[in-house]
């Protein structure tokens, strides 16, 4: 595997940083990448989705510009409470030659999270690349039921699945209306579901049963990839980092934690990962504990990639590679694209927000270590 890494300056200014890149290519050579500015006064305080585009395979790409589309919006039936996109992740749809991007909502009020209860919902929006403009994001409809088991239901920043007959495999966690009163203190449960896309709808099919953890906040951030006819799903948790398999992409084994292959913990902990496939390997790209990188909040940087062993679940030590660098600023919220079977790429934006109380000396650990915002693009190329 050789790793080519590109640099993308996003003019940073100070006050808000972009998020959440993440990058969707079609068999053409036209990409996309959405990210979307974050206010570093405060916590997960987003603003509308953000695009780049390249007509040429991401060699090179065209300015950040605003998606108006995908904008904050009024909350349905609360003109008080303001409705925005986040945790959003770009797939080229090959049934249909359409982008289709898939998210979580977030809820605010006077530029701040609404108190909990807070509902959460799977968003999604769909584009033609014929016209390049996306659609208005619409909220996922999920199943109800007496406990409200979906009250705060959301596919942020999962890795999806496209299976051969277009439908998807979206993995996704929840949490019901009375525990997220106190969603600190209980736990998510994660899950995929099955949908169907025709081009213009996403519609939710069925789900699979709940993976349920009693640490706090238990299972979030899911990602499933399909390898060698099983389906793998990655589960972040606040103490460490789990992985499950499955036959038909929709029951799972019971988690196990992510280790290497001497047995060790692999040290992944309240941070995501994703995988890629190339060269005939699985692959997870996540972040650690590492002997140097304590002074990055939670250990989010820099982004490691290495060989997964398919029957152990276990991480192949001595393939261990950084994918991006470590600069000062947190990594932990990235994606991963795959374009072949020789080529698939790490994308990720410099969150630039260190451990501590917002300010101007938080800022400055991460801008002393070189750190500025850029958008990196690790190109993996396999043999």
């Amino acid at each position: 595997m050789e790793i080519e890494l590109k640099r993308i300056d996003t003019c940073f200014s100070g006050e808000f940083c972009y998020t959440h890149a993440r990058a969707a290519v079609a068999p053409d050579g036209f990409a996309v990448m959405t990210t979307q500015p974050l206010r570093l006064s405060g916590s997960d305080i987003y603003y509308g989705m953000r695009e780049l585009v390249s007509r040429d395979g991401g060699k090179s790409w065209s300015a950040i510009c605003e998606v108006p589309e995908l904008s904050r919006r009024p909350f349905p039936g609360r003109p008080e409470l303001e409705l925005a996109m986040a945790d959003a992740t770009p797939h080229f749809h090959r049934a249909t030659g359409r982008f289709l991007l898939v998210g979580a909502s977030m809820v605010y009020q006077n530029d701040e999270f609404v108190p909990d209860p807070r509902p959460r919902h799977t968003v999604w929006s769909c584009m033609n690349p014929a016209d390049g403009k996306w659609s208005s994001y619409r909220l996922l409809e999920m199943p109800s039921d007496p406990e409200d088991t979906f009250f705060s239901a959301a596919a942020g920043c999962a890795q999806y699945l496209e299976l051969d007959n277009g439908e998807l495999l979206i993995p996704f966690y929840t949490m019901s209306r009375e525990a997220a009163r106190h969603p600190w203190e209980n736990s998510f449960s994660a899950a995929v579901m099955r949908c169907s896309f025709d081009g213009e709808t996403l519609r939710y099919l069925e789900h699979g049963p709940l993976l349920s953890h009693p640490v706090p906040r238990g299972f979030c951030e899911p990602s499933v990839i399909g390898y060698a006819g099983r389906f793998y799903l990655t589960l972040r948790n606040d103490e460490a980092g789990y992985v499950t398999v499955s036959g038909d992409g929709l029951r799972y084994r019971p988690p196990v934690e992510w280790k290497f292959d001497d047995g060790e913990p692999l040290g992944n902990y309240c941070t995501q990962q994703h995988w890629i496939t190339g060269g005939g390997k699985l692959l997870l790209v996540y972040t650690r504990r590492a002997e140097n990188n304590g002074h990055v909040f939670r250990h989010r940087a820099p982004l490691f990639a290495a060989e997964v062993d398919p029957d152990s679940l276990r991480i192949r030590r001595d393939t261990e590679r950084i994918a991006v660098p470590e600069r000062g600023a947190r990594l932990g919220n990235f994606g991963c694209t795959h374009l072949s079977g020789t080529e698939s790429w790490v994308v990720v934006s410099e969150w630039m927000q260190s451990p501590g109380p917002p300010g101007p000396e938080n800022l400055k650990r991460c801008t002393d270590r070189g750190s500025d915002n850029s958008i990196f693009i690790a190109r993996l190329l396999f043999r």
